[in-house]
């Protein structure tokens, strides 16, 4: 169930592992449980499940917010044509999701990486346990997912928010499990760094920002699982609190272990790196927050 995934994705959140579980799981198993048919989801699921195959999905095709105008894309006679970019986890991807206009609709598509016609090229990423890919197709065969609209393609970005929103919270906790370790045990001027209120305000201000993203996440999760009109505003909040709790979390994270934090012998950079991309495999964090801001509207 997603509660349990969501326990597992805080955990490979926490520990920082090298695993394409947003791309794979989140998104490409989401994907198929959502839309899939019976015989899609019999043929890729339990390989998915299993970590024989990876998933990504493929969406953008330029710089900017992930919109309906955005996508080029298309499908005819069962084949797609046109690109992708900042595919993340593409270089390492068995199944690829494709957003490609059908018929000036857009929708979900099946496409497997060794498929006739396609064709990647590696990206240079923030992040390199998630290298991004470019995607090509030339009249690549393509399998439709049940999805028939933009709207169901962001109800698929919803669900995966709030799913994503847990490994986020993983990281941003043992980021600043990191830094008090290292508060307590180092002096200047002789004290303990820790003990100065401009250390403490610093990681007391990354512990709130934490337990409200958690708060935020746990609420995605009900609505995911049991309240599906809830979820678009749910998501929204998740999302946005994830992200910001983690960028704040890696950023005083380098901050407070000084020189040491930005050399490349230390793992903070590593935080930093991750906050960053996953703050972008859904869509941006200014996409997110205007999304936020339409729901509240719609509540009002």
């Amino acid at each position: 169930g997603h509660e349990m995934l969501c326990l597992v994705g805080e955990e490979i959140g926490r520990s920082m592992a090298a695993l394409p579980f947003g791309s794979s799981i989140c998104l490409t198993a989401e994907a198929l449980l959502t839309f899939g048919t019976q015989s899609q989801q019999q043929q890729w699921l339990p390989r998915l499940g299993r970590g024989e195959i990876v998933g990504a999905l493929a969406i953008a095709e330029g710089i900017g917010p992930l919109r309906e105008s955005g996508i080029a894309c298309r499908c005819e006679g069962g084949k797609i044509s046109g690109s992708k970019i900042g595919v993340s986890d593409g270089g390492i991807a068995d199944l690829f999701i494709v957003a490609a206009l059908d018929a000036g609709v857009p929708r979900l598509f099946l496409v497997a990486a060794d498929a006739k016609g396609l064709r990647r090229e590696l990206q240079t990423g923030v992040d390199p346990a998630h290298a991004p890919a470019k995607l090509i197709f030339d009249a690549v065969p393509a399998d439709a997912l049940g999805a028939q609209s933009w709207g169901d393609i962001r109800r698929l970005l919803d669900r995966s928010a709030a799913l994503l929103a847990f490994e986020q919270i993983g990281s941003a906790d043992a980021a600043l499990a990191l830094s008090l370790d290292y508060v307590r045990q180092r002096s200047a001027f002789g004290r303990v760094i820790g003990s100065y209120q401009a250390i403490k305000h610093k990681l007391a201000d990354v512990w709130i920002a934490n337990q409200l993203a958690r708060a935020n996440a746990y609420y995605a999760a009900y609505a995911l699982q049991c309240d599906a009109r809830a979820l678009p505003l749910a998501a929204a909040t998740a999302r946005v609190s994830a992200c910001e709790a983690l960028e704040r979390a890696a950023r005083e994270l380098i901050q407070v272990h000084g020189g040491i934090g930005v050399a490349w012998e230390h793992d903070a950079h590593l935080y930093y790196r991750r906050s960053q991309q996953l703050a972008l495999q859904l869509g941006g964090l200014r996409e997110w927050q205007d999304r936020l801001a339409a729901q509240l509207a719609l509540t009002a």
